[in-house]
Formats: C-alpha cells, sequence, structure tokens
C-alpha cells in the first residue's frame, strides 16, 4: 500500500513559508518521501498502517493550502509510467522492508 500526500501551499507571506516548509518537514520525519516537489509518498505494509499515517498527517495540516490524500496498491504504484521529458525512465526500486519471524 502506498499512501500519496499532494498538496499546495500558500508561499506568499514569511508565515506561509515557514508553514509549508514546516508541513514538508513534518511528513518527511514521518517517512515521506518527495516524488515530485509537492507530492510525496511513503510505502506502508498494510492498510491499517496507511490509516495511521494518514491520521498523522492530517494532524499536521497547515491554517491554508490544499492538501489531498490517497491510497494505491503496490500494484497500482508500480505500474505508473515515469518520464523524464520524452525518455521513459525506470522507477526507483521497492523501500526495504524489515519482516520479523
Amino acid at each position: 500500500m502506498w499512501v500519496l500526500v499532494f498538496f499546495d501551499l500558500p508561499t506568499d507571506s514569511k508565515k506561509d513559508r515557514k508553514n509549508s516548509a514546516k508541513f514538508r518537514k513534518d511528513i518527511m520525519k514521518d517517512g515521506f518521501t518527495m516524488f515530485q516537489f509537492s507530492i510525496y509518498t511513503r510505502c506502508c505494509p498494510s492498510r491499517e498502517n496507511a490509516d495511521v499515517h494518514i491520521k498523522r498527517v492530517k494532524s499536521l495540516l497547515p491554517p491554508l493550502g490544499y492538501i489531498g490524500i490517497m491510497c494505491v496498491t503496490d500494484k497500482q504504484f508500480g505500474a505508473m509510467e515515469l518520464f523524464h521529458s520524452k525518455k521513459l525512465i525506470k522507477a526507483s526500486p521497492d523501500p526495504q522492508q524489515l519482516q520479523l519471524f
């Protein structure tokens, strides 16, 4: 399961820029990585774990801006085609996951 966070936050004032930077830093502390400048992703081993991180993102929402949160399966995420200009690029490998026996 992948959790994607999309956002468009205002940066007009110094306070807006601070709130925007804080939001990005906070979700990165929670394990999200930048996919594009305003799209961050996090791989989760289960829907329950994804719900925990979604709840955490909701608790970090800044006072202004537009934020979207979406979950997709590993298969759906893996079916994405990525391009750099017109050249098809290979997606980064799946994150390492710890397995306990």
